[in-house]
């Protein structure tokens, strides 16, 4: 297990305020810049990006849009406890179907789902409100998890990671670069019982294993892009990944560079503009 330096990231908060019918093509030109979580409201929507990561690039960036379209921004720093407290004031069961359900520990137990999954929501990293974690979620119930050994490639929260085991995986890697969720994931696994995932903090080279029989992986365009060879690499021949994190106009991209690396192609969602893969090896 890593050893890390336990300091605590602040943010950067971009509130954003425009007519609805500009919220999602905003949010997809925003994709462009490395925001990790975007939250829509009544008026708009929140952009977030750790302090550490912020450029004048991406300042200029959102400048340009501005000059193109109607909108207003607010920036916001974020110290990290108030960070917390947002997302946990804000935080509402999510429901995928009556296949999945994700609660807060504060939370009434959800009576109509057949895997509930608590969570401590410390953070907004894979709550289950992004449409690409959903996706991820509803490709899963059509997937044969049992005796499996799975990967979840930047495991946020650790949703993802304690669904695979509720749906019979034998064993679990999760890994993700930033501590929060290092963190996060492992009281998310004691809270919901599960003992089976091995969680790591670090990047896609740090973990050793290999031979995979599934990997899932939600995390972003330029990060899974980059990593598609490493990926089919890490899985078993006739093992699946499952990937998100990519808006609809790059499917094409997408679906030519998982060719290039060896992939094959199967099934696949869209929602609200946001696309999920299935890719065998």
């Amino acid at each position: 297990m890593h050893r890390y330096s336990k300091k605590l990231m602040d943010y950067f908060q971009i509130k954003t305020t425009c007519d609805p019918e500009m919220t999602d093509i905003l949010i997809a030109l925003f994709s462009q810049f490395p925001f990790d979580t975007f939250e829509e409201n009544e008026t708009g929507f929140s952009a977030y990006l750790p302090e550490k990561d912020w450029t004048d690039g991406i300042e200029k960036g959102i400048i340009g849009l501005k000059n193109n379209f109607d909108f207003r921004v607010e920036k916001n720093h974020l110290p990290y406890q108030n960070w917390n407290a947002i997302w946990e004031s804000n935080f509402q069961p999510i429901l995928v179907r009556d296949f999945c359900g994700i609660r807060a520990d504060f939370h009434s137990p959800l009576q109509q789902v057949k895997h509930e999954i608590v969570i401590n929501p410390k953070m907004a990293f894979g709550t289950g409100h992004h449409e690409t974690t959903y996706m991820v979620m509803s490709l899963m119930e059509s997937m044969d998890f049992q005796n499996k050994t799975v990967f979840d490639y930047g495991c946020g929260t650790g949703i993802l990671a304690i669904l695979a085991s509720q749906l019979g995986a034998k064993s679990i890697d999760a890994v993700d670069i930033e501590p929060p969720s290092y963190e996060n994931t492992i009281e998310n696994a004691q809270i919901n019982n599960i003992s089976n995932i091995e969680t790591f903090l670090g990047t896609l080279a740090d973990i050793k294993n290999s031979g995979y029989d599934i990997i899932l992986a939600n995390i972003n365009r330029n990060v899974i892009l980059d990593s598609l060879s490493s990926l089919f690499e890490k899985l078993k021949m006739g093992g699946t990944l499952v990937v998100s994190g990519f808006l609809q106009e790059d499917e094409d991209l997408l679906k030519k560079s998982a060719k290039e690396a060896g992939f094959s192609i199967g099934e696949g969602m869209e929602r609200n503009n946001w696309i999920c893969l299935q890719l065998t090896k």
